[in-house]
């Protein structure tokens, strides 16, 4: 039996067919074109999905089910995506749309709790029962694992990790429409941010050389770290700040659900023990009363493949 899994983002489709010990056997992928209607998006998506059987020579019949991982708020048994503002789609049955294409089972899941299923059921958490997956890219997404089981809250919106205030009053708005969200302190954006206004204060810092073209508005979050690492005190500074700033929500997270494990994802997990050992470090100094931290915190392993095994699932977890 094999396993079709979707991540649909504001920019890509990708497909992918995965088999019953978690394998990608086969990937392709696609422009999104979201300023299109749902109908055009969703027929594209099915043709890659057809595309992908063809070229491995096999049939609608062999496949189990269809899992989509998209941005936004779905409703997984239904098949709908009920709100998601980076592709304009709003109460989209998703089922309904690709079953004119392919007969088979479709589910849709949000794609942070995607990729979350992705690390439990065959990356950094396997084995875990209770573990919460914090991405931290261009924003910061979670994902909620609850005794094996992605936990969604009762409307379907939970693990919206990156919008807990952690700086209240006067912190940097957030495209939510809230100040001092977790998302504008510990996103791989914000770090950007941060080390561009510590290069123009401190311009002999190796945050600007290390640039390309030696430009501070070519620094990104992987020179940062570089520039660390080769012994450059304002990029440790901009890095110890930034490292308190994902400790502070982290220590929130387990205050208040306790997982097993977190995952760090997203591009920055790419940084490995480079970034799980000072978060580490800091969260244990946030413990409340001084408690030992015994919430495992390490870097996802699947990468992009995260979410294309972990919607290819969908449909096992669901029944």
């Amino acid at each position: 039996m094999y396993y079709l899994g979707v991540d649909l983002g504001g920019t890509t489709i990708k497909v992918g067919l995965v088999d019953e010990n978690y394998h990608i056997l086969h990937s392709i992928s696609g422009p999104t074109g979201r300023e299109r209607s749902a109908e055009e998006v969703l027929k594209d998506m099915a043709m890659l999905c057809l595309e992908v059987l063809k070229r491995q020579g096999i049939t609608e019949k062999d496949i189990h089910s269809i899992g989509i991982g998209s941005p936004g708020i779905a409703s997984p048994e239904e098949g709908v995506i009920l709100s998601s503002s980076n592709l304009n789609f709003n109460h989209v049955d998703v089922r309904k749309e690709i079953q004119k294409y392919i007969q088979t089972d479709v589910y849709v899941e949000n794609d942070a709790n995607a990729a979350a299923l992705g690390e439990v059921i065959c990356g950094a958490a396997q084995g875990e029962d209770n573990v919460v997956v914090v991405t931290l890219g261009t924003g910061v997404g979670g994902g909620l694992v609850s005794e094996g089981k992605i936990n969604r809250g009762s409307f379907f919106g939970a693990g919206e990790i990156g919008h807990q205030v952690i700086r209240f009053g006067d912190g940097e708005p957030c495209g939510c429409g809230r100040k001092g969200c977790f998302e504008q302190y510990a996103s791989a954006t914000a770090l950007i941010r941060q080390a561009k206004a510590a290069a123009h204060l401190y311009p002999d810092s190796k945050l600007i050389s290390l640039a390309k073209e030696g430009l501070i508005e070519n620094i990104n979050a992987k020179v940062v770290f570089d520039a660390a690492q080769a012994g450059d005190e304002t990029a440790e500074r901009v890095l110890e700040t930034y490292f308190k700033y994902i400790a502070c929500g982290i220590t929130n997270i387990i205050n208040v659900l306790e997982p097993s494990m977190i995952v760090l994802g997203g591009g920055m997990s790419a940084q490995k023990e480079y970034l799980t050992n000072p978060v580490t470090k800091y969260v244990q100094e946030e413990m409340y009363g001084g408690l030992s931290l015994k919430t495992k915190i390490t870097a996802a392993t699947l990468g992009n493949d995260a979410g294309i095994i972990g919607a290819a699932f969908l449909g096992t977890t669901l029944k």
